[in-house]
């Protein structure tokens, strides 16, 4: 039986807010750099204007089953129609000066299947070595011996983070909450990534 990757069942747990990002308004992103899917290397610290990373678990690819009880943890389910959104609102975005980056821990090779297939416009970066997770304290689980990100988005402006969301439920809804904040919040004219 095939999945359809794009949408998800209706019956998933709902993530709680456990208080695992609360640290991170306000803070800086640290001078690391991550592959991505391009094959550069992106310094966090030196992004400059407004850029949102959004932090996911990890993408399926279709020949790949999930790990069992994936869709019983809560916030697991939704990557791919979260990519598919940020995806969809990409111009948007554009037209608010803010750049996009997806992150997860999982390799620029397997990242790129994903941005390929998706067809998606912007850049995914890799943790695979979980030192951002390490450095920020980022709020992760564990699952068939995969240490692998919760979901959680962050909005920051020349590499200081303006805001957080998390928990993200539904996923398939974030860019529309992330340009809904942006809207309210705009920033200095000029300042595009």
């Amino acid at each position: 039986m095939s999945i359809n990757l794009t949408q998800f069942p209706e019956d998933l747990p709902v993530p709680v807010d456990d208080g695992a990002a609360s640290h991170l308004f306000g803070s800086v992103l640290p001078a690391v750099e991550l592959q991505s899917t391009d094959g550069s290397l992106v310094n966090l610290r030196q992004l400059h204007g407004r850029w949102v990373i959004y932090v996911y678990p990890m993408t399926r690819r279709p020949d790949v089953p999930l790990p069992d009880g994936w869709d019983g943890i809560p916030g697991a389910r939704g990557c791919t129609p979260q990519s598919c959104s940020f995806r969809d609102h990409y111009s948007e975005l554009q037209a608010l000066n803010t750049g996009v980056f997806g992150l997860s821990t999982q390799t620029s090779e397997y990242q790129r299947e994903a941005r390929d297939r998706l067809h998606l416009p912007f850049q995914l970066l890799s943790d695979s070595s979980l030192r951002l997770k390490s450095i920020m304290r980022l709020p992760a689980f564990t699952v068939a011996g995969m240490e692998l990100f919760k979901r959680l988005t962050l909005i920051a402006h020349d590499a200081r983070i303006e805001h957080v969301f998390y928990p993200v439920f539904p996923p398939d809804e974030n860019a529309d909450e992330v340009l809904a904040w942006l809207q309210k919040n705009d920033q200095p004219q000029g300042a595009r990534p």
